[in-house]
């Protein structure tokens, strides 16, 4: 991706968020980002500890996971995006996102989701990941493409009771109570003989060093980040200097895990614009022209620069 100069405002089709924890996400939106009152009292002697956190190991050439998150509402709280490297986040129908969660050589983890179906859309991000994909059903057009396209994958809607399992305390829908675990997707993997191994690389570079947009030229103070999909949905960050993390909430509620009750986390974000309209298929489902190019922002330590994106094929990078 490489750098443009900053404009002073922005209409924005599509997001993509990237953290210890990273988000991608489609919508139309008309502000995302606020600027804070950069005079606040800082005491410039006072030490700050930061824990540095290594988001993956870049030489092992583990698969990813990619797992289908349930974002309805109604089906909130979720568990275990703490473990998980990159999140996508992407409007679905109804104004309601969906996030796919990826990990990598993650060995203990009791609970992730709640796992809803998929969407056409999400397997170019599966793809451009050469991940293994973790799903509870489908639309007509998802399970015609995971066929056509050979995406290793596992179903809740085939293997419920073996490598999915329904939450029975959860005080939810029925729709909103199924999970997976780590556990789980390993032994579904090796019983149905996926590759475990990629040769591909990973979609991202990534550095302990942090990278100093404030010195950038056109760079724009960025200590609000606020996605509004739709009327339905928001998705906001909120940058914690003290920490050196944006804290992450949705509709205006702190977007924290039902195990660890810790709020998640993101390092970086990345957004970009892409267009979005109903497919006609039915349901209000969404059809994105994300085969393509255009403009974004790339989002960190309380600041945001300009940049171009490209992906010129559904399994391109």
């Amino acid at each position: 991706m490489k750098r443009r100069r900053l404009k002073k405002s922005v209409k924005v089709v599509l997001f993509v968020f990237l953290l210890l924890f990273v988000v991608l996400g489609y919508f139309t939106v008309s502000k995302f980002i606020s600027n804070k009152d950069d005079n606040k009292n800082k005491d410039k002697n006072k030490t700050v500890e930061v824990k540095i956190q290594k988001i993956l190991d870049e030489e092992s050439k583990s698969r990813p996971i990619a797992v289908m998150i349930n974002n309805n509402h109604a089906a909130w709280p979720h568990a275990g995006l703490q473990e998980s490297f990159l999140n996508y986040e992407i409007v679905a129908e109804g104004g309601i996102t969906r996030i796919m969660a990826l990990y990598k050589d993650v060995e203990t983890l009791d609970k992730i989701g709640s796992v809803r179906s998929s969407r056409p859309y999400f397997l170019d991000y599966v793809l451009e990941n050469d991940a293994i994909y973790a799903h509870w059903g489908g639309s007509d057009q998802a399970y015609s493409d995971i066929k056509n396209l050979g995406i290793d994958n596992i179903d809740g809607t085939i293997y419920e009771g073996k490598y999915f399992f329904r939450d029975r305390q959860a005080n939810k829908l029925y729709e909103h109570t199924g999970f997976t675990k780590m556990s789980m997707l390993d032994s579904g993997i090796l019983k149905l003989g996926y590759d475990t191994t990629t040769n591909k690389g990973n979609l991202f570079n990534y550095s302990v060093d942090s990278i100093k947009l404030s010195d950038m030229e056109g760079v724009l103070k960025a200590d609000n980040v606020s996605i509004p999909y739709s009327n339905y949905h928001e998705t906001s960050y909120v940058y914690d200097e003290s920490s050196k993390v944006y804290k992450r909430s949705m509709s205006d509620k702190p977007h924290v895990d039902a195990v660890t009750k810790e709020q998640y986390t993101a390092k970086n974000i990345i957004t970009y614009k892409v267009k979005n309209v109903d497919a006609n298929q039915g349901y209000g489902r969404q059809k994105l022209y994300n085969i393509d190019s255009g403009e974004g922002y790339y989002i960190t330590e309380g600041y945001a620069i300009e940049i171009t994106w490209e992906k010129t094929s559904r399994s391109s990078k």
